[in-house]
């Protein structure tokens, strides 16, 4: 598989895509530096993507050289192709490359599985008008990060604690296996109110509840919470958030309170930023503060548990917008960590 393609509008007159290979991780990495600000995902993830046979990965070389990389994970029973881990090297950034990029995917995604549907992916800001007449929005969650280095975990963990609304609930959650996870989203009506537009975003992978997709999922190393709604502290946060909408100009908002809550921690991996630093992600699906509140410290108490010792952790909570003011009154007193302040699923049809 080798495509040409000419960039008459850039001084690299000739782009050709290959395939990427184990070989190009070196060269890869290389042009990698720097980018997301320390944190970024594919350096521990590369060589596992390489093996998923759901994914096709590319780099974009001129004069031999790379400048490039971009992948597409085929998900929702393989009508879904999820574009992943853009990135361009520092001397062709502003050139038009990504736009080029995604010209080429397309055109292999109509050549190679014509059976896709539509392509999707996360963007981190509100997207441009222009972005919006190709792109459908899709769904969009706040993210709220923060650092804690490896001697001030305890004392974090503290803090977080006292901030629950009731310590007592603490134990009120179960971890759950595969087959009970089938169940929650197969014998219950879970997904409809916990997932905004039925997507699971799981880290900066949007996918639907299909079966196949939470198999796929299983696959990985993730932590699942699940938690019963507790009436008498919905009916508290249905109050709350009702006064909090009022006086904002907003409508009352009435907690999906039969469904509960439930979080998903992917297995935390080091990350460039510094030595002895890992990045851990917690989603979040629900919209009751005290129990957002209360999967966020059991997620981070089993990270860190599964952690060595002396190990700093750069963790991200993924969760609706409504519960961002919340979680950031959460950790008032931590570091926070400047990264972005929310992820938008973007989404285009692309059936010719």
């Amino acid at each position: 598989c080798h495509t040409s393609l000419n960039m008459s509008e850039s001084p690299m007159t000739h782009l050709d895509f290959v395939p990427a290979t184990a070989e190009d991780y070196r060269e890869l990495m290389s042009i990698s530096v720097g980018i997301y600000k320390g944190i970024d995902y594919l350096p521990y993830r590369y060589h596992a993507w390489l093996k998923d046979h759901r994914r096709r990965m590319f780099v974009a070389k001129t004069e031999g050289r790379i400048v490039g990389f971009e992948s597409f994970l085929l998900v929702d029973d393989g009508e879904t192709a999820v574009a992943q881990g853009l990135r361009l090297a520092p001397w062709m950034r502003g050139k038009g490359l990504a736009g080029i990029f995604k010209k080429f995917l397309l055109e292999k995604l109509h050549s190679d599985h014509p059976q896709v549907k539509r392509l999707r992916f996360v963007h981190v800001e509100d997207p441009s008008p222009s972005m919006l007449k190709k792109y459908k929005v899709i769904h969009s969650k706040a993210v709220v990060s923060v650092i804690l280095p490896s001697d001030q975990l305890e004392e974090a963990i503290r803090l977080l604690e006292a901030r629950l609304d009731s310590v007592e609930q603490l134990n009120n959650f179960t971890i759950l296996e595969p087959a009970e996870i089938l169940k929650l989203f197969y014998g219950t009506k879970t997904a409809e109110g916990l997932l905004g537009e039925h997507l699971l975003i799981q880290g900066w992978l949007p996918v639907t509840t299909q079966r196949s997709n939470l198999e796929m999922l299983f696959e990985k190393k993730i932590t699942w919470i699940y938690s019963q709604a507790q009436n008498t502290s919905s009916s508290a946060e249905q109050q709350q958030t009702n006064l909090e909408n009022k006086m904002n100009g907003g409508s009352p908002f009435l907690p999906p309170s039969p469904v509960g809550f439930l979080s998903l921690g992917t297995q935390a991996h080091p990350v460039p930023y510094a030595e002895a630093t890992y990045q851990f992600e917690i989603d979040l699906f629900g919209y009751a503060p005290a129990s957002a509140k209360i999967h966020v410290v059991q997620q981070l108490k089993l990270c860190i548990q599964s952690l060595p010792a002396g190990q700093s952790i750069i963790f991200h909570m993924f969760a609706e917008e409504r519960l961002q003011a919340e979680l950031g009154k959460m950790c008032e007193g931590l570091t926070q960590f400047f990264f972005v302040k929310k992820q938008v699923v973007l989404e285009m049809n692309i059936l010719k």
